[in-house]
């Protein structure tokens, strides 16, 4: 019997042969290509095309112009005609806009990004008119610092980007151009690559080959990914990239002062609970797992039925702990525990009385002197400049 190459081995043996492919897109057509992806991840989430709108998320209103900009350009049917399968690229421009239009200068300004005269490209079809698309020179700077893989734990971290939009939203936070020598801290929010990114981990001091400090971070995407970049690498990223920005930290305004405000509490109570259900989890984890609230009334009657509300895990609560304050805004109270501790908010889904699922909020896997040390913190104002490690349970 003679003897097969392995060509006709392997036909022999029923296995098809397919050319590895090699991409044929040019760095221009590669950014299209990854802006018109963000726009369809948008589709599919929210089952439309984005929208202007005064009233509308400050990112679907970048996606909108962003789809328009692409709209223009005469290469995008033919290279996107593939992706497009729920015809966004067909609609009219007109039809994009509820309530008038801005473009992204416009609504980089409302981030509260001063934007440089001068800067605007000089063909209106140049691919940097997509500006919050990563250039291809973004691209090679994220390529040569780490290589992005999905996050295991990005549960965890879920909510914390839903606040931060919430909070950009409502002006809580602003983006802000990022300069050289602006430094990068555990808890740091940037926009880099057109992604949002949180600085969820730093690890011990290193030397650069430079001589210089450095450290690797452990960075966590919107989008479900982390990386674990060096600091100045991601220094560098930022600086280099047009539209890097650091989000600014919450700005809460005094906790407490003299000049009554609409949701001040005269006196009010920080009051701490500890669950009596019988769940797995939570009896597993009693000692740790805390419900931390704000009530101007008393707290006895706060929690009066707990067995009988979601919010209460559907069981009785033992208090642990009460903190009385005075002239404190109960707003801002709470939006600064869920900041502080909203990367160790307890992730517990359960059934009400009428059988439908629930996810009670306001529950952290904090241990009571963690708290005992955040209602330290709130008296002596050094709470704004806390960053609360959930794996060590200790400040920073």
């Amino acid at each position: 019997m003679a003897e097969m190459d392995d060509d006709e081995l392997l036909e022999a043996l029923g296995v098809e042969l397919t050319p590895l492919k090699t991409s044929s897109h040019t760095a221009r057509e590669e950014r299209i290509i990854a802006g018109f992806e963000d726009i369809l991840r948008f589709h599919q989430t929210h089952g439309r095309a984005p929208r202007h709108g005064e009233r509308r998320d400050i990112f679907e209103r970048l996606y909108a112009v962003r789809l328009e900009q692409i709209r223009k350009l005469p290469e995008a049917q033919t290279l996107l005609a593939g992706l497009d399968s729920p015809g966004l690229l067909s609609g009219t421009v007109a039809a994009l806009a509820d309530t008038g239009t801005l473009d992204e200068d416009a609504l980089l300004a409302e981030l509260g990004v001063s934007v440089d005269a001068g800067t605007a490209p000089a063909d209106p079809n140049a691919i940097t008119v997509l500006r919050h698309v990563r250039s291809y020179a973004a691209k090679q700077a994220a390529e040569e610092i780490a290589d992005r893989t999905p996050c295991a734990d990005f549960e965890k971290f879920q909510p914390l980007f839903q606040q931060v939009e919430r909070e950009l939203k409502a002006g809580v936070r602003t983006a802000r151009r990022f300069r050289r020598d602006t430094s990068i801290a555990s808890g740091n929010y940037f926009i880099v690559g057109g992604q949002l990114a949180y600085v969820a981990d730093i690890g011990e001091t290193i030397k650069a080959p430079n001589g210089e400090s450095d450290a690797r971070l452990r960075v966590i995407y919107a989008n479900g990914t982390e990386s674990n970049l060096l600091r100045r690498s991601l220094q560098r990223a930022l600086y280099k990239d047009e539209t890097g920005r650091r989000l600014t930290d919450p700005n809460l305004g005094p906790l407490f002062g003299d000049a009554p405000e609409p949701d001040d509490i005269a006196t009010g109570t920080i009051y701490v609970l500890r669950s009596r259900s019988n769940h797995p989890f939570v009896a597993e984890h009693r000692e740790l797992i805390h419900k931390i609230g704000v009530t101007g009334g008393k707290v006895e009657t706060r929690i009066a039925g707990a067995a009988k509300e979601a919010t209460y895990l559907l069981a009785d609560v033992e208090v642990v702990a009460t903190y009385t304050l005075r002239n404190l805004n109960r707003t801002r109270l709470e939006s600064l525990f869920h900041r502080l501790f909203g990367a160790a908010q307890l992730n517990l889904t359960l059934e009400d009385r009428f059988g439908h699922p629930v996810k009670p909020r306001e529950w952290f896997l904090v241990p009571l002197s963690v708290i005992e040390e955040a209602i330290q913190r709130i008296r002596d104002g050094s709470i704004t400049e806390a960053v609360y490690d959930p794996k060590t349970a200790t400040f920073s």
